[in-house]
C-alpha cells in the first residue's frame, strides 16, 4: 500500500463543494458549487493528488431521489472539474439513512475504507476535508487530519468542537483556501 498520505485528499460533498441544502440536492440542476470549489478540486488534482468523495446521500433512502440522479449529478460536478483541467479519482457515497446501522454513514469509516481498497493505498494522515461534525469524526477515526471548512455548517460545527476531544482539526474558510493550505504544505 502507498503510505504517503499527502498524494490523496477526501471531501465531503454538500456544504464543502456546492451549497448545501436541508431539502436535499436532488437534480443536476439543484447542484450549484461554492465559490472557488471546482478550481480548487482541479488544482489540487493537477498538483498530483488524487481527490475523492466521501459523501453521505440519505435522500435516496429517503425516497427523494435515486441513484440514477446522484449519478447525473456526479456527471455535473466531475463535469465542471475536467473542464478545469483536473479529475475526480472517486466518488464514494453511503446511500442509507441515519437509522440504518451500516457502517459506511460517517461518522463510521467505511466509506473510508472503500476508498483505501480500490485505490490500493493507506488513507492514514491524509486530509479529510468536511463541514460537519461526523465528518471530522469519520477522519480522526480512520487516522486522517481533520479539516473543518467554514462553509455549509461549517460555522456550527466550529462552535461544536472547540469543547470537543477531536484534537488537533485545521480550520479554513472554504475549500479553496484549504486546497492553498495543502498544496503549499505538499511543495515542502
Amino acid at each position: 500500500m502507498n503510505r504517503n498520505p499527502a498524494k490523496v485528499v477526501v471531501l465531503d460533498r454538500d456544504g464543502v463543494i456546492n451549497r448545501d441544502s436541508a431539502a436535499y440536492i436532488k437534480s443536476p440542476d439543484e447542484w450549484q458549487p461554492l465559490p472557488g470549489s471546482i478550481s480548487a478540486i482541479a488544482r489540487l488534482s493537477r498538483a498530483g493528488l488524487r481527490v475523492v468523495l466521501a459523501t453521505n446521500q440519505s435522500g435516496i433512502a429517503r425516497g427523494l431521489f435515486d441513484e440514477a440522479a446522484l449519478d447525473a449529478i456526479h456527471a455535473r460536478f466531475t463535469g465542471l472539474v475536467e473542464r478545469h483541467g483536473g479529475r475526480v479519482d472517486g466518488i464514494f457515497f453511503c446511500p442509507h439513512g441515519p437509522d440504518a446501522g451500516c457502517n459506511c454513514r460517517k461518522p463510521a469509516t467505511g466509506l473510508l475504507r472503500q476508498i483505501e481498497s480500490r485505490l490500493q493505498c493507506s488513507l492514514r494522515g491524509c486530509w479529510f476535508i468536511g463541514d460537519s461534525l461526523r465528518d471530522l469524526q469519520a477522519g480522526r477515526s480512520h487516522g486522517c487530519q481533520p479539516v473543518l471548512v467554514r462553509t455549509g455548517n461549517g460555522l456550527q460545527t466550529e462552535n461544536l468542537i472547540k469543547n470537543n476531544a477531536l484534537g488537533k482539526v485545521l480550520v479554513f474558510d472554504d475549500l479553496a483556501r484549504a486546497a492553498t493550505v495543502l498544496l503549499r504544505e505538499s511543495a515542502d
